[in-house]
């Protein structure tokens, strides 16, 4: 016989049922009646009795070989009795109950429509209350072990308290908690959806920087290739890309087959985090695993890099190759490319092939077609060709839209026609297509252009009145609750048109704020060039820290501004000042501001301003712009002729017109300047001509003479002989090269004649090496004889291991620079 023993009923002693077979005999010949459970009330036995009232400490009892009745009395005694050990919270309790009664062989089922369900839930709704979760989610498991639906023991209320509880955990962000707890009630086939809404689930792991917790979640659900959509996307939002990917790569394994929407989604996501090359790498891999992408990835991949023409159209021709029919969509994201890069002739083309396809009854198309052939044409300032459209528009019975509009306006306000631009804006007020406030913006902006400034305010003040019918004529027929709400660049369109007026910008930055519009690093740098122009430097760069103040970092626009306010009132270093702050502050100059520094002289006049002005050359060469190289070539010229004015006015063969060698891509000239200008040099005096023009090999040599002088004038003594070398002489193929001698004899002509310093030739030292003789090696030779200069420089043997190469070198001695330098200063004197 085997003795099931419930244990744990508050109030009541659950013993053992009286065997009716004490021999073990399962076997009676009376059947069991067992006694029906009741409750005991206070009687006249009982009344001295201080024991409260209690249950029926004998329940009829439970054998293994016992077969059930549903009508009988012991399942409904057990199913009260399981009932009220839940309705007070004794959920352990009653799952053992529930144990004990399947383990006899009732079905749970049977068990379960017995079951008096309100007042189970009510003890549910209690534990949910008091926040033991965790408990009841473990009686809940063992529950279903033994074959009961848990949600059939919740009613609406507990449901509700079940929900409450997983909005409390989204609440506080508790995401583990909550995935979790999704995971068991999701195994429990409880309706989770409704319990919490499944984006805000993601959204709430995505904010922790939980892709791992939300890809969990994501595969309990039947539908989950959409949920991995949603991680990637909310991802980048974030701009998270690797925890997008890590989405990608998971759905990857989780899901079976190719799912395209996963694709499309992680290239969209590379595109809003600006990884360009990701999507292509996606997209190769695809084709790698034989796998077509549909037209909606093709879109996604091409709009994701339509700012590379070249690669959209390779990728267009490689969706054709694979049998994939573009989409009304796919011409749209081309013609956004060709606007992009500029390309007038390629939107045409594609737009001939668009208004094909219309005419043969592939296509139809639609406004967003239109306004983007429009904008192409807009920005290339072919305002004709925009019109053009317009008409087809019209043609076709396609409206134009708010954009399109716009766009046409635009185009006409770009060719500075303004009365054109004004009357399509009455035509898109006739036409009741009420513009936003980028229609007003370009209106006000090409008054701007055009200096039409009182115009420009007289239309924003019909605009801020709504007066448009005053202004435009009784023939409109807009919305009369059409109101114009201004933007920032409306004002900043309006401070431009102020002038030098600084007050009536400053009252129009004021008006801002009151609108309640903030100023940005556009607002306040148009401020401070207002106050630039009318003199007012200091003022100006006050704007600049205030803009710090008002909690706005000044952008690189701002400092330009500044800077071309301190150069034209002639206080360069205040500009440099600027320049190196910005630099601080790690923001990086652009080409107007590098322009603004290099054009700040007219002409140099120390050593100083030179290296300073090369400088700034070089990094902005590092920075990857190309400098206009002419313009520093010639003040660097000018600067350098100074060494020999008033001791020999004539310039020999050498003229200022003659620039034919200078200004190649990528000046050589100046990066031998700036080199032989830095300060380590100036003690060893040796200067490199390998590669230069005659020309460019006097700037050089003169600019190295003008250091030594302006050294010499502040105490600095010649320590050196100065070492100039011109170039290779190849002793095999037959001597000097005719370049070479053409330099040679130019730079002792320079050194000779027109400043009078004694040239001197060295006697040819032969070295076994492999590369021509480094300039170190020059430097150190120190014991070379010396001899007058005849006719033919004698140039020194260096021998190479393929074959003897000399470098021909020329030398002015230290004696001979002090002569020169002490005339010089005389002359000053």
């Amino acid at each position: 016989m085997r003795v099931l023993v419930i244990l744990g009923y508050t109030r009541s002693s659950i013993s053992t049922p009286p065997n009716p077979n004490p021999n073990g005999n399962h076997r009676s010949t009376k059947p069991y009646k067992p006694p029906i459970p009741k409750l005991l009330s206070p009687s006249k036995s009982s009344s001295s009795s201080s024991a409260p009232p209690i249950i029926s400490t004998r329940p009829p009892p439970l054998f293994a070989g016992t077969r059930w009745d549903p009508h009988h009395t012991h399942l409904s005694y057990f199913a009260d009795l399981a009932s009220k050990l839940a309705r007070d919270g004794k959920l352990h309790d009653f799952s053992m109950l529930l144990e004990s009664v399947v383990l006899s062989g009732v079905k749970p089922s049977q068990f379960t429509a017995a079951l008096q369900l309100d007042m189970v839930s009510r003890g549910i709704s209690g534990i949910l209350k008091d926040g033991k979760v965790g408990g009841l989610v473990e009686v809940l498991v063992k529950v279903a072990e033994l074959g009961v639906r848990p949600v059939e023991l919740f009613d609406g209320y507990a449901m509700e308290l079940l929900g409450a509880h997983c909005l409390r955990l989204l609440k506080f962000k508790q995401v583990q908690e909550l995935v979790e707890l999704m995971e068991v009630l999701y195994g429990l086939h409880f309706p989770i959806r409704e319990l919490v809404d499944p984006s805000e689930v993601i959204k709430a792991c995505v904010e922790k920087r939980r892709p791992k917790l939300a890809i969990r979640y994501a595969c309990i659900f039947p539908h989950s290739h959409m949920l991995f959509c949603n991680i990637m996307y909310e991802f980048g939002k974030k701009r998270a890309l690797a925890s997008a990917l890590t989405a990608y790569e998971a759905s990857k394994e989780k899901l079976s087959g190719s799912n395209m929407y996963i694709y499309r989604t992680i290239i969209d996501v590379c595109g809003v985090c600006k990884d360009y090359m990701k999507s292509r790498y996606i997209y190769e891999d695809l084709l790698k695993q034989k796998v077509i992408p549909n037209i909606y990835v093709f879109n996604s991949l091409m709009n994701v890099n339509s700012h590379d023409l070249s690669y959209t159209f390779h990728v267009y021709k490689s969706m054709q190759n694979l049998g994939v029919t573009a989409d009304l969509a796919c011409y749209n994201i081309l013609l956004k490319a060709c606007s992009l890069a500029g390309r007038v002739d390629l939107a045409q083309d594609i737009y001939k092939e668009v208004q094909h396809l219309e005419s043969t009854g592939v296509l139809k198309l639609d406004v967003f077609t239109y306004s983007t052939v429009v904008k192409v044409f807009s920005d290339a300032k072919m305002w004709h060709m925009a019109l053009n459209v317009k008409e087809d528009m019209q043609s076709a019975g396609v409206i134009p839209n708010t954009v399109t509009w716009s766009s046409f306006i635009s185009a006409c306000a770009n060719a500075g026609l303004v009365d054109k631009a004004i009357q399509l804006f009455e035509e898109m007020l006739l036409a009741s297509c009420e513009p936003n406030s980028q229609c007003f913006n370009i209106l006000l902006h090409a008054c701007v252009e055009a200096c039409q400034y009182d115009r420009a305010f007289r239309l924003f003040h019909s605009f801020k009145s709504n007066k448009l019918q005053e202004t435009f004529g009784k023939n409109y027929k807009g919305s009369a609750g059409l109101s114009f709400k201004p933007t920032t660049t409306t004002y900043n369109t309006l401070m431009k048109a102020c002038g030098s007026d600084y007050y009536h910008a400053k009252a129009l930055m004021d008006e801002m704020k009151t609108v309640g519009l903030l100023p940005n690093q556009i607002t306040w740098s148009i401020l401070a060039d207002i106050c630039g122009s009318s003199g007012n430097v200091q003022g100006a760069l006050q704007i600049l820290k205030s803009m710090r103040v008002a909690g706005i970092q000044p952008d690189v626009v701002a400092y330009t501004t500044a800077i071309k306010i301190c150069v034209e009132s002639e206080n360069l270093d205040l500009a440099l000042l600027l320049f190196a702050e910005m630099k601080k502050y790690q923001i990086h100059p652009n080409l107007v501001t590098y322009n603004t520094l290099l054009r700040a002289r007219s002409r140099y006049g120390s050593v100083s301003e030179v290296q300073q002005c090369l400088a700034i050359y070089q990094d902005m060469r590092k920075a990857g712009y190309k400098p206009n190289d002419y313009y520093l070539e010639q003040l660097i010229e000018e600067w350098c002729e100074g060494v020999i004015q008033d001791s020999c006015p004539k310039q020999g063969e050498f003229s200022y017109g003659d620039k034919a060698d200078i200004g190649r891509p990528g000046s050589l000239l100046l990066e031998k300047v700036a080199e032989h200008l830095q300060q380590h040099i100036a003690d060893t005096l040796a200067v490199d001509l390998q590669g230069l023009t005659k020309v460019e090999a006097r700037i050089v040599v003169l600019a190295v003479l003008r250091m030594i002088k302006e050294n010499y004038i502040l105490g600095d003594s010649v320590k050196d002989d100065m070492l100039i070398m011109v170039g290779v002489h190849d002793e095999v193929d037959g001597g000097s090269t005719a370049h070479n001698l053409e330099v040679k004899d130019a730079i002792t002509k320079l050194l000779q004649d027109e400043l009078g310093l004694k040239v001197l030739s060295t006697v040819p030292k032969v070295a076994l090496d492999t590369t021509i003789v480094s300039q170190n090696t020059i430097d150190s030779d120190q014991n070379l004889d010396e001899k007058p200069l005849r006719k033919e420089l004698q140039p020194e043997l260096i021998y190479s291991t393929r074959r003897p190469v000399v470098l021909e070198r020329l030398k002015v001695s230290r004696k001979s620079l002090q002569q020169w330098l002490r005339k010089r200063s005389s002359l000053r004197r």
